[in-house]
């Protein structure tokens, strides 16, 4: 289902409600099982939206992932090649929960003649930081 197809489910389930209140007290049902039900349905829809926006943002940064990959594995002695879309390479394991290959990256990158050290510490930590929540949420 395409995201034009869920929201119009969304719509289509905001307008039925009151025609389902209307046909539910109509045949006796009382109005909190219609609510239950609604509630139940909407959940559902919250849910499946949120989950197709995380996979979503994954895979958008899983496709600059790729991309920076292959700048670094064209040109691996310009600094600038770590970067795609202003964003480190470094920064875009973290994000996806790779910090060694993360910290390989960052010990590369600051090999380079040209690396500034501003940014190789503030990859640095970036790197403690993502350490530190995996210890404290582990």
């Amino acid at each position: 289902m395409n995201y034009a197809a869920s929201l119009a489910v969304v719509v289509v389930l905001t307008f039925f409600f009151p025609l389902a209140v209307r046909v539910g007290q109509y045949y006796d049902v009382p109005r909190s099982l219609v609510l239950i039900a609604l509630g139940a349905t909407l959940t559902f829809a919250a849910t499946t939206f949120f989950i197709r926006w995380q996979v979503g943002r994954h895979r958008d940064v899983a496709a600059l992932l790729e991309l920076a990959r292959a700048q670094v594995g064209a040109d691996p002695k310009n600094p600038r090649a770590y970067f795609v879309s202003g964003e480190h390479l470094a920064g875009l394991l973290l994000r996806l929960d790779r910090r060694r290959e993360a910290a390989e990256v960052i010990d590369r990158y600051a090999r380079l003649g040209g690396a500034r050290e501003s940014e190789i510490v503030s990859l640095r930590e970036m790197l403690l930081n993502a350490e530190r929540r995996q210890k404290r949420g582990g």
